[in-house]
């Protein structure tokens, strides 16, 4: 088992919790939010956003809205729905508790029987 496959798969499970979170206290374009993530080291390409955040807006998560650009084509703005907040709020608790709970487990000694 390659390691790699492994770290890109963790990446994955909480890149949509990521996302939500960029966007938690205003809109932002796709090149804003995969800067966001580029600066936390969590390397994401275009073709890999644009179906999840498709797939939250169609889950009722996220709305967008377009807006000109001076320094080029209009940008699509993303933004959390009230619903989305609250889906928000309820994963903010679920990785605390996961937190809590893999601290836990990684921090015991192991012990045989």
């Amino acid at each position: 088992m390659k390691i790699e496959n492994t770290k890109a798969q963790m990446r994955k499970g909480i890149l949509e919790y990521c996302i939500l979170s960029i966007l938690k206290d205003d809109e932002a374009y796709v090149a804003e939010i995969l800067s966001t993530l580029k600066d936390a080291k969590l390397l994401v390409v275009e073709g890999t956003i644009y179906p999840l955040l498709t797939r939250l807006k169609n889950a009722g998560l996220l709305n967008y809205r377009w807006e000109e650009s001076t320094s080029g084509p209009p940008r699509k703005y993303y933004g959390l729905t009230e619903t989305g907040k609250l889906f928000l709020k309820e994963l903010n608790t679920t990785w605390s508790d996961l937190q809590k709970a893999i601290n836990l487990v990684t921090s015991k000694k192991t012990t045989k029987k």
